[in-house]
């Protein structure tokens, strides 16, 4: 399935039923997802997330651009944030099973609709622009609104779609292709706009212009000398927010594989703690990607000298307060973060329930989740227990040295920990399947074959799933061992415990291969899994009795 991310910003931050019948445009359109809508009374802005296939996207922004041009009136808007129209910019991300070339056209195909539909100036921008003098969101939106009516009538402003004529009510839209970009604000201390604004110049790749006793350095060529700087792929501007009383640096961070979200804060930091300002916490605004958390989580971390491989709600947790992202309001990652919010809470039923839950659920009548769930859950566990042994020993007094070292172990142990978790509801996904295949019809040759394809299909599902928790389990034993030869002794009996679980795990899963194995057709291949299987199977048991050997030599008699 192709998937692309859309994030209107409409020129409303306060009226909430205008926002409202906005949003009710997206939500009208069926395969789109509506993932956040985040209003600002100071911006007088709101920004609006949803996800979907890419036609039905464009529906649904199309739609949304009409809407507002219906509602918002640009003549009396009034905003801390630059802007151009009703809807200022309409950005399409390519999230899944899709190129930014792909996702670019569609861009362009919305842009032309809206010009010629509803007769609205739109600019394309970014990807989308193929004149790359004018792709740039700052160059277009230069003069905002209020220079609009003649910046329009110049020939190299001249809109791609829609009229060339100003339109005092709807402004102009534009309407483009990039990556993902993270919407930040940093909070300051001060309600100084300038001091702000010399913060963000001294982050942003763009810079400054250089200035001698108040005048501008210019060049050999007469130009402006101009001083980068410090974060490359970063925008940034100064601004006082009147709801909160303070001023912020307005961030986008438009590459954030090259400037990371933490990496911006502690800059931020830097520069205003040298201008005699302190950063008091941070905003996200819009949503975030699950691994700019958990690696901002691991970088504050590791500055700390603390072991990284503790869970992934506890590296966001460490996130939101080492960057205060709670400062100006909860900060809930499950309305903040995109993997969370598409999330589709049947994938992962099992392992949300309670322990007495998932009891009670094995001990019913229903035949899943069986012995192949049960062995990814007793996996999961052996090496959650490793894991621990590995985060005790990073903090043991007296070890500060080899806090790194055990660190690397248990990170380790999260992700294959996290694995066997995910794989307790895979393998019974794995069984509903060979009964969704079964209950297929059967009343003629054709749907006999499809039939028989579908089973097979599930079949061969259902056997990789319990060979992935045999050697995902059998790998833990690495880090079991580990921990039962060098972790923190007061704990070795716990290793020993995370061997049992391991070698169980291993065991279970090749009971659930070689069962599943009678009904596939193709022998060779159950011929190969099998040899395979028990070849895992004998060095687990092998493995298990070296660990267990270690771990009595320490307990003692």
């Amino acid at each position: 399935m192709q998937l692309i991310e859309c994030v209107p910003n409409f020129s409303e931050g306060n009226d909430l039923q205008v926002i409202g019948q906005i949003t009710r445009e997206i939500e009208s359109v069926e395969g789109v997802r509506l993932l956040n809508v985040d209003p600002g009374k100071a911006t007088n802005r709101t920004v609006v997330t949803m996800v979907g296939e890419p036609e039905a996207v464009i529906e649904a922004a199309f739609r949304a651009i009409r809407k507002a041009g219906e509602l918002i009136d640009m003549s009396k808007h009034k905003g801390e944030h630059p802007r151009m129209g009703a809807t200022d910019v309409c950005p399409l991300i390519p999230i899944a099973g899709i190129s930014m070339e792909e996702t670019a056209a569609y861009a362009q195909k919305l842009a032309k609709r809206v010009g010629e539909e509803l007769q609205l100036p739109v600019y394309l921008y970014e990807d989308a622009q193929p004149d790359k003098s004018r792709s740039n969101l700052s160059v277009i939106r230069a003069g905002e609104y209020e220079g609009f009516s003649k910046k329009i009538l110049l020939p190299e402003w001249k809109p791609d779609f829609g009229p060339a004529a100003f339109d005092a009510k709807r402004g102009a839209t534009v309407i483009g292709a990039r990556d993902f970009l993270v919407a930040y604000n940093v909070n300051l201390n001060t309600t100084s706009t300038r001091r702000a604004n010399a913060i963000a110049f001294d982050i942003r790749e763009a810079g400054r212009v250089k200035r001698v006793n108040g005048k501008v350095v210019n060049d050999e060529n007469g130009k402006p000398v101009n001083i980068p700087g410090s974060l490359k792929s970063v925008k940034a501007i100064g601004w006082f927010i009147e709801e909160y009383g303070i001023a912020q640096i307005s961030i986008n961070l438009t590459n954030i594989n090259i400037t990371p979200v933490h990496i911006a804060f502690d800059e931020v930091c830097k520069k205003a703690d040298a201008r005699g300002i302190r950063v008091t916490g941070s905003e996200l605004v819009g949503l975030i990607p699950l691994k700019a958390m958990t690696d901002a989580g691991r970088y504050f971390l590791r500055k700390q000298q603390r072991s990284t491989g503790v869970s992934e709600k506890e590296l966001i947790k460490i996130a939101v307060k080492s960057m205060g992202l709670d400062e100006l309001g909860p900060f809930k990652p499950e309305e903040r973060i995109i993997e969370y919010m598409l999330a589709n809470k049947a994938d992962s039923k099992l392992i949300n329930m309670t322990l007495a839950d998932f009891a009670d659920e094995t001990a019913s009548e229903s035949p899943a989740p069986g012995g192949g769930s049960i062995s990814a859950y007793i996996g999961s566990l052996g090496i959650s227990l490793a894991t621990m042994v590995a985060n005790l020993s990073s903090h043991k007094k007296g070890w500060d040295e080899r806090w790194e070292e055990f660190s690397n172990w248990a990170e380790k142990g999260e992700v294959l920990k996290n694995k066997l978790t995910r794989l307790v509801d895979a393998d019974t996904h794995a069984f509903n399947r060979i009964l969704l295949a079964f209950a297929m019809p059967k009343s003629n040759d054709d749907e006999k074959l499809w039939r028989n394809r579908a089973i097979q299909d599930a079949t061969r599902f259902a056997i990789d799933i319990p060979f992935t928790v045999m050697q995902t389990a059998y790998e833990s034993m690495e880090v079991i061992r580990a921990m039962a030869e060098t972790g923190n002794p007061n704990s070795v009996s716990d290793a020993g415990v995370g061997a049992l679980c391991a070698r169980s795990a291993v065991m279970g899963a090749f009971m659930n291969v070689r069962i599943n194995t009678t009904d596939y057709d193709d022998k060779e291949f159950v011929k190969e899994i099998i040899a395979k299987g028990k070849a895992i199977e004998d060095k687990a048991m092998a493995l298990e009795t070296e660990i267990l050997s270690i771990v009595n030599a320490k307990i003692g008699a």
